[in-house]
């Protein structure tokens, strides 16, 4: 038997390209439907919709809490059965259409400013969302134990993300401005009631492309490494609440989850704000920033698996991580200074650099979710992949509602006004708080978190090696 035949019956296996692109455009049609609502939603519900920053704030924060009892559920219910479309993959099809019906209606504005509706069309997005993203994570684990496998298939479904976050970054203020009615100037009119046929129909499109590229996945992966039916019929919900009391690398993780979200969704939800009000930027302008937000994946998500053999997982995320709070450092100095912040391409050079710290630190971040489940494998004997995924899912969504009210909250305390076209200073300096500050605190935090990080490649390949030769016995 070979080499290459013997790891593959080790549970080592290697994916063709196909089948990795398959798998990676998962990510890319999640993040076409989840990073509209991430960056755009708030921005529509108070700009277009017609909420008050705080009622939006409030209810992106109930949205999370509902994720909290939700998630678990889901994960168990993952764990315990079997459908016949794939134990994982099921979900892309099951969970796919009906989130793209939802997410098309979370920018209709028929019922505006309903609390009811949106409350509604939020909640139910964002459960059939969970219904999809815990088992595509746990998809990952199932695919191969090798740790350089998963390196890649993560650099590739980062790289995939990220054109998705592209597409959603500069495409979206495009597409609106396409359909959105013209001032007399010819310049289109994207944050007003009048421009709410043109989101719908931007969302429209983004969430169809989403579901296409959901059944792409399904059609190219196929789940290998999963627990015999038998093994996993006495999982229960408690067990999230047990595997996180026992499996510290989950637990590090898990905080470094809701950290790195929570900057990602604050800075990603001002990002329209800082450049509309505190730049007064066209919708082109507004585009190219936050396309550049992914471009920096197209360059250096490739050298991911490259660079963390040489700087190894710990130092590679202590250099993104401070490249990231430099660039915020740099975007802050512009901003406040006048003769500067009339310079865009500053602005463009400063995002640029925080964004590809931000990028890599947190796209690597999910190679490390196969190795907390190995880790609990290892030590426990079961391969809870649902369940783990719900628990990160949790503290993902956790950041994600930070990212959700801290906006909305800042947003209200500094006395931000959608009706007028110029703020005041003081909502100026609450906008830049949310771009820079709050972000680059989270940032210091997560790269402490992430310094207690223990799974070495090394130690993680001979964890999966021990529990493969326990399974042949």
């Amino acid at each position: 038997m070979s080499t290459s035949e013997t790891q593959s019956t080790k549970g080592f296996y290697k994916l063709s390209w196909l089948q990795r692109i398959g798998f990676g455009s998962g990510d890319l049609a999640q993040n076409l439907i989840y990073q509209t609502i991430s960056m755009y939603l708030l921005f529509f519900y108070t700009n277009i919709y017609g909420l008050d920053p705080a009622d939006a704030a409030t209810m992106f924060l109930v949205v999370r809490l509902v994720d909290v009892l939700w998630d678990p559920l889901v994960g168990t219910y993952v764990d315990k059965h079997n459908p016949r479309l794939g134990k994982y993959r099921a979900y892309l099809v099951l969970g796919g259409i009906p989130l793209t019906g939802f997410a098309i209606l979370c920018f209709w504005n028929g019922f505006a400013p309903s609390l009811i509706y949106a409350y509604v069309t939020y909640v139910g997005m964002s459960m059939l969302y969970t219904l999809i993203n815990v088992p595509y994570g746990a998809l990952n684990s199932s695919l191969t134990r090798d740790t350089d496998e998963i390196t890649t298939l993560t650099s590739v479904r980062m790289f995939l993300a990220n054109v998705g976050g592209l597409c959603v970054a500069s495409g979206i203020p495009l597409v609106v401005a396409f359909f959105a009615p013209k001032d007399a100037d010819g310049e289109a009119i994207i944050n007003t009631p009048e421009a709410s046929s043109a989101w719908f129909i931007t969302m429209a499109i983004y969430a169809i492309a989403g579901l296409v590229l959901l059944f792409f996945c399904f059609s190219q992966t196929k789940e290998r490494v999963v627990m015999d039916s038998k093994e996993m019929a006495d999982v229960k919900v408690s067990d999230l609440w047990t595997e996180f009391v026992r499996n510290r690398p989950l637990r590090i993780l898990a905080f470094f989850f809701i950290t790195a979200f929570a900057m990602m969704s604050v800075g990603n939800a001002a990002g329209s704000y800082y450049m509309t009000c505190n730049l007064q930027a066209t919708s082109d302008q507004l585009a190219i920033f936050m396309g550049l937000g992914s471009v920096p994946a197209f360059i250096f998500m490739p050298m991911v698996p490259a660079l963390k053999r040489k700087l190894g997982k710990r130092s590679m995320f202590t250099f993104f991580l401070s490249v990231a709070i430099m660039g915020m450092a740099i975007l802050y100095f512009v901003s406040v200074v006048p003769s500067l912040k009339s310079q865009m391409w500053l602005v463009y050079v400063a995002q640029f650099i925080k964004s590809t710290g931000v990028i890599v630190a947190t796209g690597y971040m999910w190679a490390l979710v196969p190795e907390v489940i190995s880790y609990g494998e290892y030590t426990h004997g079961k391969r809870i992949s649902g369940i783990v995924n719900a628990l990160t899912g949790i503290f993902f969504k956790a950041g994600m509602a930070l990212g959700g009210v801290v906006p909305g909250l800042v947003l209200a305390y500094v006395g931000f006004n959608a009706k007028v076209t110029t703020q005041t200073p003081f909502a100026e300096q609450g906008i830049l708080w949310l771009v820079c500050v709050i972000p680059a605190i989270l940032l210091a935090l997560a790269m402490w978190i992430i310094s207690k990080y223990e799974l070495t490649d090394e130690v993680i390949d001979k964890i999966n090696i021990q529990i493969e030769k326990q399974k042949s016995k």
